[in-house]
């Protein structure tokens, strides 16, 4: 196995066909809809929803525009909400529910504490916060999200029954011994 180092962002096209799938780390049953939209007045990096038809926006920044990110996130939050139900009609098996609020899912090397003040003042649940590095592996460039608590603490994957961060069980993989062995999670009992 080669060894992972850190390396910098790639560039934004690439940056985005890595992070595409690796956000299912921070976002349960997470679905690409769009990328690369423009909004109100800057670019989306996505547009998803959640394993529940809630509609998630993501949005990248690069270090020191953790506090400028939050107030972009919002206002996107606010421009993306305002257009839901035509997104449905235009895409009725996107699997969007037009009565669901709107999330935010804001990625950065890291977030200073007024910014983290900021997304806890606009409550639980609409602003999502994740550590966001890249690594080199020998083989090509990887992203690491590392999901963080309201207070700014990096939480700690679920593990509930054996999980995996996605909020998948083994059970539902249908994982035999070896594989479950290899992810390092406890066979059920």
């Amino acid at each position: 196995m080669s060894d992972l180092r850190l390396t910098t962002p790639p560039a934004p096209e690439e940056r985005r066909r890595v992070l595409r799938d690796a956000l299912g780390s921070i976002v349960v049953g997470w679905h690409p809809l769009a990328e690369n939209v423009l909004g109100a007045d800057a670019r989306i990096d996505w547009v998803g929803r959640d394993g529940q038809g809630r509609c998630v926006i993501v949005m990248v920044g690069r270090g020191g525009d953790d506090l400028a990110l939050v107030a972009r996130g919002l206002a996107q939050r606010d421009w993306v909400a305002a257009r839901i139900p035509d997104w449905i009609q235009l895409a009725p098996h996107a699997g969007m529910r037009p009565d669901a609020e709107v999330r935010v899912v804001l990625l950065a090397p890291h977030f200073q504490p007024a910014a983290l003040a900021a997304a806890r003042a606009v409550g639980p649940g609409t602003l999502r916060l994740g550590l966001l590095r890249f690594v080199e592996n020998g083989v090509g460039v990887g992203a690491l999200i590392e999901a963080l608590s309201p207070t700014g603490q990096a939480e700690s994957p679920a593990r509930e029954g054996g999980g995996f961060r996605s909020g998948l069980s083994p059970a539902d993989l249908d994982l035999t011994a070896e594989e479950r062995a290899e992810f390092d999670v406890p066979d059920p009992e």
